[in-house]
């Protein structure tokens, strides 16, 4: 919303004289640039591409930041504040009917079909690791889901998202309601597609998950640490290399192909349509979507964007 002074300023502006209107390009862009180096003050790790008329920041999220991390997410919340726009992660539409369904067909989501059991999927080397797994444990998934097993392991038992911070959506959503900047998500999936996707898979297309999800629980909590400290570091190979990460990216719905080439393009088409428009654009993107093989940053890049910032392969 314009205030009296800025309204003002604007009139001035649309009369100034040819010198005053030649000199106000260099301020704009020190502008740009301003917020681009209070950004980047906040330690997470984040690419810049310059366009004709602006600039665009994409920050590369963790999910679950530990709390001893060393960012600074004030310098992001500033950097929103000044920002024109903002793009962020958009959460599924689940609807009332979603639920029901869930309800009524749960056991498709949270068991093996029929009689089957893990052993049934697992090569024995597989099935001996998770056997040790739920010795460790006390626990019994023979029945379960190879993916709630993947999941249980992860949040339980490896217990990831445990004693955290804000996530760089968060603190830039907050921050951007605050100061009236306009937020652009993508379209959201249907809950009703999700489940459906879901529910036809095939429960051995959840193996390279588990082993993932096996080999990050094994590994221990330390992992959880050095995950954020190599995110504060800037080091995207190390991130992206640590079990941790690792497991979350092979796990559903990101490894879903279908699911996972529609994500990746609603995220390119998104950053493509901020490039034509004047002023900053911040963009929040998870860092796995950013920085895979094949992800947004590389297909940018093949469309012929320059983008600067750390090494991402």
């Amino acid at each position: 919303m314009l205030t009296p002074f800025r309204s003002i300023m604007l009139c001035c502006l649309a009369f100034a004289p040819p010198a005053f209107a030649q000199n106000s390009a260099p301020d704009v862009a020190a502008s740009q640039n301003s917020i681009v180096v209070t950004a980047q003050r906040s330690g997470a790790p984040m690419w810049t591409i310059d366009t004709d008329s602006g600039t665009i920041i994409l920050v590369g999220e963790i999910r679950a930041v530990p709390k001893s991390t060393p960012w600074l997410p004030d310098r992001l919340k500033e950097a929103t504040a000044e920002s024109q726009r903002v793009i962020l992660r958009a959460a599924p539409k689940f609807s009332p009917g979603d639920v029901l369904r869930l309800i009524f067909r749960g056991g498709r989501f949270t068991k093996l079909p029929d009689d089957a059991v893990a052993a049934d999927y697992l090569s024995p080397d597989q099935r001996a690791r998770l056997a040790a797994l739920e010795a460790e444990y006390d626990v019994d998934y023979d029945r379960r889901s190879l993916l709630m097993t993947s999941f249980d392991l992860l949040a339980r038992r490896l217990d990831f998202d445990d004693e955290t911070t804000d996530d760089a959506t968060d603190v830039v959503r907050r921050a951007a309601d605050r100061a009236d900047v306009p937020i652009t998500r993508p379209e959201r999936f249907r809950g009703e597609d999700l489940l459906d996707n879901l529910a036809e898979a095939d429960p051995a297309s959840h193996i390279p998950c588990l082993e993932a999800a096996m080999g990050a629980t094994e590994a221990g909590q330390e992992i959880i640490r050095a995950r954020g400290d190599d995110w504060r570091k800037l080091d995207i190979p190390a991130v992206m290399d640590n079990p941790l990460e690792v497991a979350l990216g092979r796990c559903w719905p990101w490894a879903d192909d279908e699911l996972g080439d529609e994500i990746r393009g609603q995220w390119v088409g998104m950053i493509t349509d901020a490039s034509r428009e004047p002023g900053v654009t911040l963009a929040v993107v998870p860092l796995r979507v950013l920085a895979e093989e094949g992800g947004v940053l590389d297909l940018l890049e093949q469309e012929g964007f320059v983008i600067g910032g750390p090494v991402w392969r």
